[in-house]
């Protein structure tokens, strides 16, 4: 079975550690797409994971283009190399839109394929993908007035790559709220927030009618006093060990019903703290196109 991993750009190190620490020996680089003939594992670094992908040898352009089209609808490229055969290719396929998302927006749950020309006569392709977004790669109408920090993105493309949101009734924590992305994403969902941090947030979004502030540590809040939480939500600058504590002790307390953290490195890419944050219970752990030297840490449905 052959798995293709496509590298978040500027992380491809990390992706490399990542699939050796898993055993899984790259046969085949590609640009960033590194292909594997190892059982299949889930790596946090890369931006999209190609799985059960198979070579077809094609004949020529047309040829290309009738056997994607006998797969499946919907498909995008990622062509480091043979751009412009692969671009001839492109334009044989049903257009696939990949518009830019409005405030609240979800991905499309039509499936979406990724293709590559190893050579010009060979096709390696994917129906199936880990990531919704075209190489992995989300696009946003950005609110460049509403929003005291560009944070909320981070946020966003979570709960779209997730297609699941809080909305009217949810309550959420925002820990390390400051100056209120964040914050201010929760709240135009309509959901309830309780945003902490010691640092002040801004003044327009403290003044939302469905945010309470509460200034003091993230790290010194007693769940018990806080109570349930429909998202559990953090962005809050820590050393990723530290923050694994402080999620362990909030998912421990069964007051969580779902969690949504940032998990930042600082100097060297920790992964055995990364792979702790993925082995509690239910998480899924990965890289966004928001992302920096940093990951996201998803647990759905923990209560």
């Amino acid at each position: 079975m052959t798995t293709a991993y496509l590298a978040a750009e500027g992380f491809e190190r990390e992706l490399d550690d990542e699939l050796a620490r898993a055993g899984a020996v790259v046969a085949v680089r590609h640009g960033r797409l590194l292909v594997s003939e190892a059982p299949p594992v889930h790596v946090a670094w890369a931006a999209n994971i190609w799985w059960d992908a198979e070579r077809i040898p094609v004949t020529s352009i047309g040829h290309a283009a009738r056997e994607l089209r006998r797969r499946q609808r919907n498909w995008v490229p990622y062509l480091p190399e043979h751009r412009g055969r692969g671009e001839l290719i492109s334009d044989k396929l049903p257009h696939v839109a990949a518009r830019p998302l409005e405030l609240g927006e979800v991905a499309p749950d039509a499936p979406l394929g990724s293709w590559t020309l190893l050579d010009r006569d060979l096709v390696l392709a994917a129906g199936d993908c880990s990531n919704p977004f075209p190489n992995g790669v989300a696009r946003f109408v950005e609110d460049r007035v509403g929003p005291p920090s560009r944070a909320y993105l981070k946020l966003w493309e979570t709960f779209a790559r997730l297609r699941r949101q809080p909305g009217p009734g949810d309550r959420c924590l925002d820990l390390g709220a400051a100056p209120g992305g964040w914050t201010w994403l929760l709240a135009r969902s309509g959901a309830e927030v309780l945003a902490v941090d010691r640092a002040p947030l801004a003044p327009e979004v403290e003044r939302l009618s469905n945010v309470t502030v509460r200034q003091g540590s993230a790290f010194g809040l007693d769940p018990a006093e806080v109570g349930p939480v429909d998202w559990w939500c953090s962005d809050i600058v820590a050393y990723p060990d530290r923050l694994l504590r402080l999620v362990t002790r909030w998912l421990d307390s069964g007051l969580v019903r779902n969690l949504v953290c940032t998990v930042k490195f600082q100097g060297a890419t920790d992964h055995d703290v990364a792979a702790r944050f993925a082995a509690l219970p239910g998480a899924q752990l990965f890289h966004l196109s928001q992302n920096k030297h940093e990951l996201t840490c998803v647990v759905l449905d923990a209560s």
